[in-house]
């Protein structure tokens, strides 16, 4: 029933208040917010019709405590198969440390029918579609940054995100409301914010781990915080 108002003396229905739109965490599959990214997809398509070839939607449980957020589908990774850090280099380390810490079952197969679950965990990206030589452009990543933004508040038990790089952390920061200075980024840092903790690590792609700037010993270390505070 709608309520009344007095505006100088007289009195009038007030108007209600349109419901909010529903929060839209995955894009839609022929999303058109960034042209070149757009043009891309449509490039892929062509070329290999057979792949998923569309934005990533996060994999996972919406009710978990954790979520992992990376930089962008890889070419022969989650833009092929569909889901995040599956079919390239990046998903073996990934996935390897979610088992060894119990955020993931199964094993790891480098498909998305190999029957991997999470377990109060999910994993999303900063950007949802893969991006020419896997370097999007700061207006893509701003552009993306509502679906992260609904990806946090479609998870009513949150308490942690793992940050993988600093484009995954800058976008998590602007992303939750946080002052960048307050919360630099460093591999192994741990960021208060509010109810949530942010975790930072180096991206686990083949050129950080070939290169030593990421070692598993490193990472695994990330995780092991994680699950020393989600008790």
């Amino acid at each position: 029933m709608a309520t009344t108002s007095t505006i100088k003396g007289v009195s009038a229905p007030s108007v209600p208040k349109p419901a909010a739109p529903p929060l839209q965490t995955p894009p839609e599959r022929d999303c058109a917010f960034c042209p070149r990214l757009a043009d891309f997809r449509e490039a892929n398509r062509a070329r290999e019709p057979l792949w998923f070839n569309a934005p990533v939607d996060s994999f996972g449980d919406p009710n978990g405590r954790l979520l992992i957020v990376g930089l962008a589908p890889g070419m022969q990774g989650a833009n092929r198969t569909g889901r995040p850090f599956t079919g390239d280099y990046a998903g073996v380390l990934l996935y390897a440390t979610l088992i060894e810490y119990g955020f993931a079952r199964g094993v790891y197969q480098a498909r998305p029918d190999d029957g991997m679950t999470l377990v109060d965990c999910r994993i999303s990206n900063a950007v949802r579609c893969v991006p020419p030589q896997n370097k999007p452009l700061p207006a893509e990543i701003a552009n993306c940054r509502q679906f992260l933004r609904a990806t946090f508040e479609t998870m009513p038990r949150l308490r942690a995100i793992v940050a993988l790089g600093r484009i995954a952390h800058e976008t998590t920061v602007k992303a939750l409301g946080l002052r960048a200075a307050a919360v630099p980024f460093a591999h192994g840092a741990v960021h208060e914010a509010g109810r949530l903790r942010l975790y930072d690590s180096y991206h686990c792609s083949r050129y950080n781990t070939n290169t030593g700037v990421l070692t598993p010993e490193m990472f695994r270390s990330v995780f092991a915080k994680v699950r020393a505070n989600l008790v």
